[in-house]
């Protein structure tokens, strides 16, 4: 059989992990239109806060969609449950980092930025964490990260729930404010606007330092 014949393994490989990644988001969005997917949101919120990879935003979105006025109580269901998932991401790097933590870095691929983060965290806390909550940034990285260097925990909650509620409310204010039409600008320009803000939030940090005298 020729070379050009047969698939490369890792092609192989990447188009199951797209498949798979795929079927899972098919399963979430399927929450929409079942009974209890309220508690379906807290439970996905939870695992992609320390574990899952699919954000809870893909449910979060036809759920308020489907029920405006209760939009808001929506955002604040996946700020619970994506805040608690924090704080088990933030154990599994505290005591089972080498058995579990080091197994969902090398899932994501992160193991090599994974020491970076330590220093990251000790250089701003805020702004690091802050940035992987409202961002497209894979948060359970750092959730598990900020266990495994010790951060303090309670500016860890802090930030966790800043960050989160900031990210799901925006999204369930404007579902509930524009509807319908607003939909298709969210999932399209969710993640180029969240990096944005970052970039607008670290800009007022560095401008913050240059005005301020002795920086």
């Amino acid at each position: 059989m020729n070379d050009h014949q047969e698939a490369p393994p890792m092609t192989e490989a990447v188009e199951r992990g797209r498949g798979a990644l795929h079927r899972l988001y098919d399963w979430v969005l399927g929450w929409a239109n079942r009974p209890g997917g309220t508690w379906a949101l807290f439970g996905i919120a939870f695992a992609e806060a320390s574990f899952f990879p699919i954000p809870p935003d893909i449910l979060l979105i036809p759920l308020a969609l489907g029920r405006p006025k209760r939009s808001l109580w929506f955002a604040l269901v996946c700020t619970a449950g994506s805040v608690l998932g924090a704080i088990g991401g933030f154990l599994i790097g505290t005591f089972l980092f080498a058995s579990v933590g080091q197994a969902i870095l090398e899932l994501y691929g992160v193991t090599r930025q994974y020491a970076e983060l330590g220093q990251m965290f000790n250089n701003n806390l805020w702004l690091t964490l802050g940035t992987a909550g409202f961002t497209p940034i894979p948060f359970k990285v750092f959730t598990i990260a900020a266990g495994a260097f010790g951060v303090a925990f309670l500016p860890f909650i802090v930030v966790s729930a800043a960050s989160r509620g900031g990210r799901f409310f925006l999204v369930a204010g404007l579902l509930r404010l524009f509807g319908e039409p607003i939909r298709a600008f969210i999932e399209r320009y969710f993640n180029i606007l969240s990096l944005l803000f970052v970039i607008l939030l670290v800009g007022g940090f560095l401008l913050v330092g240059f005005v301020l005298p002795g920086h």
